[in-house]
């Protein structure tokens, strides 16, 4: 009885012996004749009922129309077959990851494998396996320097979003750094997203320069949009030599304070980057915090499939219904 669980009315079969039951149970209707002629026997002989019982013809007509009667039940019952397994879409979080480009980003102070590269360059880097790791998130990408501008809007596609940055360069946006206006940028691209899933990762290795909006006027308007702002303060602090060797340099100014008291005031971490192992372990600790929704149990979804015995009740009804050849009589006598 396994099959009764494709039906989702399994109950409506119940009717199928319904035309019995009221022929059954019914009297008969007493049906005198109108009018009655020489030749009525002849009648009964067509629709197969002299003697009281369907023969013939009749017969047919009678198994045709208890098929498409019992079809018909079948059909009210709604088989259902089962689809496909469907993967729910993924939830995840909004994140804006709001990289500087200011002209301190072309300082190459960092390794990445053997070589000295750039800070640029290391932050693409790490960059790009963060966006990996990703999968079910919302992710956009914003750029600053003496101006902030959203290369990438808010997107599940990350391969666009990486090749956007991929294609940023040192200079893009300015030389001077913008760190308010990337904030105050980020919060209006957020602020109509669903709360407690609006999040900015703001990497910077300066201080704020130029801009219009003060970066601590900045993470009041986060905190007030429910943005929570995560502030990397990334750059070494010296000269990276081929070797591995730090040598000697400009002491770099990153204003550490003001990105601590950003990612207080939002309910974030601030978070400081001296050379690429920590920026990677640092987007590894944001992966950690910002954890990624695991998609939901895969479902298989039911399938109506009542339209097939539907039809097949439709068609013996009208079988049921269309005049049948009338065999000849030996001599070519065609029954009356």
């Amino acid at each position: 009885m396994s099959w009764l669980q494709d039906l989702a009315w399994p109950w409506l079969l119940l009717a199928l012996p319904l035309p019995w039951l009221v022929r059954w149970l019914l009297p008969p209707v007493a049906v005198g004749a109108a009018l009655r002629v020489p030749w009525s026997s002849r009648f009964d002989m067509q629709d197969g009922s002299a003697d009281g019982r369907p023969a013939g013809r009749g017969t047919l007509r009678l198994w045709l129309a208890a098929a498409a009667w019992a079809c018909l039940c079948v059909a009210a019952a709604r088989p259902q077959a089962m689809g496909d397994a469907v993967q729910p879409p993924q939830v995840g979080r909004d994140l804006m990851l709001a990289v500087d480009l200011s002209g301190s980003m072309a300082e190459e102070d960092m390794l990445l494998g053997n070589r000295v590269v750039d800070r640029l360059t290391a932050a693409k880097a790490v960059i790009a396996d963060f966006l990996d790791r990703r999968g079910g998130d919302r992710v956009g990408l914003l750029v600053f320097g003496r101006r902030a501008y959203a290369v990438a809007p808010l997107t599940l596609d990350r391969d666009s979003v990486r090749e956007q940055l991929m294609t940023s360069v040192v200079g893009l946006a300015g030389r001077e750094t913008a760190i308010g206006d990337a904030i105050g940028l980020a919060v209006k691209r957020l602020r109509g997203q669903p709360e407690g899933q609006r999040v900015l990762i703001l990497l910077t290795d300066g201080v704020n320069t130029a801009g219009l909006l003060e970066p601590l006027k900045a993470a009041e308007l986060a905190r007030d949009a429910r943005v929570r702002v995560h502030t990397i303060a990334f750059g070494g602090s010296g000269m990276q030599s081929p070797f591995g060797f730090r040598l000697p340099g400009p002491v770099e100014e990153i204003d550490e304070d003001t990105l601590r008291a950003i990612a207080d005031m939002t309910g974030g971490r601030m978070f400081r980057a001296r050379d690429t192992e920590e920026l990677a372990g640092i987007y590894a600790e944001i992966d950690r915090l910002e954890p990624v929704e695991r998609p939901a149990e895969a479902v298989r979804p039911r399938i109506e499939r009542y339209h097939v015995p539907l039809a097949w009740a439709l068609g013996l009804a009208l079988l049921a219904w269309v005049p049948l050849p009338r065999r000849r009589r030996p001599g070519g006598e065609t029954p009356a």
